[in-house]
């Protein structure tokens, strides 16, 4: 009776083991999206059963991590999730880092930022952090100047000089993209470049340089000692994947590890 009880608590153990290495992990579409496809296939080969859930937007993927709706996300970099638990009191820890993903400019009209012509309309995501990080590129390639002291989230009135009488508009992210056609340029995710079919080395007009922005996965405070969150960050940092990211995106996304 002693074995049988036993070998009965080593069941519950291990199924117990089993339920905690389903997970649910939001990601961003493009190259997020893919990359933890490929995650999830290694992850799999240790046990750990991970359904990719796509969101369409930047602002529901933390949303659905704070109501418990997933268990992790991989879709942002650390000045966001910072600006996000500030405006929106979400209580979540990073747990590894992932990609960096330089943002870049694009045109249909012209061909570097010094062709864009006075009282063109540029537009930039209209959330504060990228849309800060797209001031920045904005600055970098001389096309305004921000005020001293701006840090890592300016806002357009935070433009200083404007010789060229450049118009921001602001839009949400996933939609820059198709509002290309309408604009003079616009500042555009690489995620959001790639998944609309948009070649970040050979369609971008500018890229960003020397970035801050490095991508990470995030999980609810209070879970970053979950069983699943070594075996996630392991897989995500494993050479199979890596050698994916290399080859998939020619240098146009940067493994952190």
């Amino acid at each position: 009776m002693k074995t049988l009880t036993t070998f009965a608590s080593v069941l519950a153990m291990t199924a117990g083991m089993a339920a905690a290495q389903d997970i649910s992990v939001g990601v961003s579409p493009g190259q997020h999206g893919e990359i933890m496809e490929v995650v999830a296939e290694v992850a799999a080969e240790d046990g750990l059963n991970i359904d990719v859930v796509e969101f369409s937007d930047y602002v529901v993927p933390n949303q659905a991590l704070a109501d418990g709706d997933i268990e992790a996300n991989s879709f942002q970099h650390r000045p966001y999730l910072e600006r996000q638990m500030a405006d929106r009191g979400f209580d979540l820890v990073e747990v590894g880092t992932t990609i960096n993903t330089p943002m870049s400019l694009y045109s249909e009209e012209y061909a570097s930022p010094e062709e864009i012509p006075d009282g063109s309309t540029i537009g930039i995501p209209n959330d504060p952090t990228n849309g800060g990080r797209a001031l920045l590129v904005l600055q970098q390639k001389g096309l305004l100047t921000l005020a001293d002291g701006v840090g890592l989230v300016p806002t357009v009135l935070d433009i200083a000089e404007n010789p060229r009488n450049i118009r921001i508009q602001e839009l949400d992210a996933a939609q820059l993209p198709r509002s290309l056609q309408d604009l003079d340029a616009a500042m555009i995710n690489t995620n959001y470049a790639i998944a609309s079919g948009l070649d970040p080395v050979n369609d971008a007009i500018a890229t960003e340089t020397d970035s801050p922005y490095v991508n990470i996965i995030v999980v609810r405070a209070g879970d970053e000692d979950e069983p699943w969150v070594e075996p996630l960050v392991n897989a995500y940092h494993s050479e199979r994947v890596k050698q994916f990211i290399e080859e998939k995106y020619n240098g146009t996304v940067l493994t952190s590890w």
